[in-house]
Order: C-alpha cells, then sequence, then structure tokens
C-alpha cells in the first residue's frame, strides 16, 4: 500500500493522500496493510521537486525509462531502488495484491503524468508499478479498492 494513502506525509510536496475507505478500514483491522513509499526508500527527500517518468524503447535511449524533476534532475537511479525495495517488501511479506497512488511517477496503477509537466495524463504505469506488476503482484489504483478486495478474495479462496 502506498504510504501516502494511510497517511504518511511522504508526498513530493510534504503531504499526503489519506483514503479513508471501509475496505481499508476492514484490511488495518485484519492487520493486513504493510506500506511503503518507493521514493522515500530510494533515497528521496520528502519535500523534493515533482517528478515525471518517461517511458522509452531501448533504441530511443539507453535506458528503458527516464524520470526527471521539474527541475531537469535525473531522478531515475532514485526510482528504481525505490521499486525493487518495494519489491523486496512484496517477496518478504508474501504480497499479491497493492493498492497504490494513482498518477504518481512511483506508484501511478493506470495512469501518470506525460512526462512534460503540463498536467497532462496519460494511460500507464509508474516504476515500481511496473516492477510488481511485473513480478506478479495485482496492481491496483486507490479508485480500485472494490476490484483489489474481489481479486484478493479469489486469491485466498483459491489459496
Amino acid at each position: 500500500m502506498s504510504a501516502c494513502l494511510l497517511g504518511a506525509n511522504v508526498r513530493y510536496h510534504g503531504g499526503n493522500a489519506r483514503l479513508l475507505h471501509p475496505i481499508l478500514q476492514r484490511w488495518a483491522d485484519e492487520g493486513r496493510l504493510v506500506s511503503t513509499c518507493p521514493e522515500v526508500a530510494g533515497g528521496l527527500t520528502t519535500p523534493r521537486p515533482a517528478a515525471e517518468v518517461r517511458w522509452g524503447t531501448g533504441e530511443q535511449s539507453e535506458r528503458l525509462l527516464i524520470v526527471r524533476t521539474s527541475d531537469g534532475r535525473d531522478v531515475s537511479d532514485a526510482f528504481a531502488r525505490g521499486a525493487e525495495e518495494a519489491l523486496a517488501v512484496a517477496r518478504r511479506f508474501r504480497i499479491r495484491v497493492a493498492v497504490l497512488k494513482d498518477g504518481s511517477p512511483s506508484c501511478g496503477a493506470t495512469a501518470i503524468f506525460d512526462g512534460t509537466f503540463s498536467g497532462t495524463k496519460v494511460a500507464g504505469e509508474g516504476v515500481t508499478a511496473a516492477l510488481l506488476r511485473a513480478n506478479g503482484v495485482h496492481v491496483f489504483s486507490d479508485t480500485q479498492l472494490d476490484q483489489a478486495a474481489s481479486v484478493l478474495g479469489a486469491l485466498e479462496a483459491g489459496a
């Protein structure tokens, strides 16, 4: 679970995106929630300049992704480290479902900003969401709690 959704002040602007929802409350009561902020885990400070991700291909650049701050600094390595840390947490706790903050360059599950700092969102996923999904974790956005609960229930019924 994205730490900002649980009220941790780890977002780039120093705030959070606390999400109050009965499903989250139930999961909290059951001791199911494990939170992380990949950006902080990757070594970025809070607050920090806004960052956006640009996905590319091997032919277009040496890297498959570039994450830059609004002031032009390349923070790709920090985002990659944070994603790896989130994957390590998922493996350690055998996490099969993740709920992440959509729009985030790390956690965006269905949409991210387009990398131009124009406020334009595009279909896509953040660095951490992509890595988790590629490693078998079912990734959902903060607007998809009902779907996440449904998948979790199905996984547990089949486990």
